[in-house]
């Protein structure tokens, strides 16, 4: 535990940070593992409305700087790439 006062403080908000980083990672991993399963489901028509909202909720991940900018990427390419496997409109 930390024994200065600054240390102290810092510690507090990194505990607020990783609560945040924490909440946002996980309302964009469950929306994504939805989409998944809305695309596994065979149902195109839900999972092509379905898509840009995922997307922009990665795109806010990234914003927020919870997630880096080409890990988003590469959850988005993915996620684009099984749209087009399953044959849904994107």
């Amino acid at each position: 535990m930390a024994n200065h006062k600054s240390a102290l403080k810092k510690f507090r908000r990194d505990q607020k940070k990783r609560l945040i980083n924490r909440m946002n990672r996980t309302k964009m991993k469950n929306k994504i593992k939805l989409l998944r399963r809305t695309i596994g489901s065979d149902n195109k028509e839900e999972a092509g409305k379905l898509f840009p909202t995922v997307i922009s909720i990665i795109d806010k991940t990234i914003i927020k700087g919870t997630i880096h900018q080409k890990t988003g990427s590469r959850y988005k390419s993915r996620l684009a790439l099984l749209m087009r496997k399953s044959g849904a409109q994107i």
